[in-house]
């Protein structure tokens, strides 16, 4: 892929959609790639499903990207989808590189493809850190207002306090240059979750159901500082030790990988509110 969009028209498709707009219809990929594959499908698909149940989604903007696990290549929301749509046959994959190795098909005048912003974020990442195999960005209106915040997100809540770190990236406009990705990476470090300012956040994890409950987290973390910001003169913050202490007994290996408890739970709750996301 080219290091910057220098004609932005040309990187997203030309549409001519039947007027009727039929319902989308993808064939079933099950049994047809690697049980590894399907199953990064259906739990990346199920991500997308719950992220808009619980209200961070933004029409058919932002990603959940999944890597297929001993591969150099990762599944990406084809542009153009509502989270709802999202099901394990129709997400993209592509290489570390861009290009598409397969991809599902559309109904005629409807030639979707990958936003070039979400690929040049999210391709970053499962590049240069193989060990992550999800990534979350959303613009969730709660996520948007902390991220634009000078103090960022305050340990002021116990939820808020399970993050030790909250990286930040300074906004250079929309992410299309790839030569963003270095900086990006660098302001990522270790952190499991990243405040883009002026812009959104960011989740990491080494599986779905880890990089979901992250984002979900912090989700809940940045709503609750701003219902205080709003309600109260003076936000009381706990004393450091007790900060530490709380990030503590939350790390994994003082009491159990992120999502791991919840992640089977997440998945019967999507199953009741709509199981087409396993298609």
């Amino acid at each position: 892929m080219k290091t910057e969009v220098s004609d932005l028209r040309k990187a997203y498709p030309e549409l001519a959609p039947d007027r009727d707009y039929p319902p989308l219809k993808f064939k079933s990929l099950k049994g047809k790639v690697s049980a590894a594959e399907w199953e990064a499908r259906v739990d990346c698909a199920c991500a997308y499903r719950l992220v808009r149940h619980f209200g961070m989604d933004d029409l058919i903007y932002n990603h959940v990207s999944a890597r297929i696990p001993g591969a150099e290549e990762f599944l990406l929301n084809p542009f153009g989808l509502m989270y709802d749509e999202i099901c394990a046959s129709a997400l993209i994959k592509v290489d570390l590189a861009g290009r598409v190795l397969w991809a599902p098909e559309f109904p005629q005048g409807l030639p979707y493809q990958f936003n070039p912003a979400g690929f040049v974020i999210h391709g970053a990442i499962h590049e240069a850190k193989p060990e992550l195999h999800c990534v979350i960005h959303t613009h969730s209106l709660a996520g948007m207002a902390v991220a634009s915040l000078g103090k960022g997100l305050l340990p002021m809540t116990q939820t808020a306090m399970r993050f030790d770190k909250v990286a930040t990236h300074d906004y250079e406009g929309v992410v299309l240059g790839m030569e963003e990705r270095k900086r990006l990476l660098a302001n990522l470090g270790d952190c499991d979750v990243m405040l883009l300012r002026n812009h959104g956040t960011l989740a990491v994890g080494k599986t779905v159901a880890q990089a979901f409950n992250n984002i979900y987290r912090l989700e809940r973390a940045c709503r609750s500082q701003l219902l205080a910001m709003n309600a109260a003169d003076q936000i009381l913050l706990p004393p450091r030790d007790v900060i530490e202490k709380t990030h503590h007994l939350y790390k994994p290996e003082t009491r159990r990988p992120y999502g791991l408890l919840e992640w089977p739970a997440m998945r019967r709750l999507a199953d009741r509110l709509d199981s087409s996301y396993k298609n």
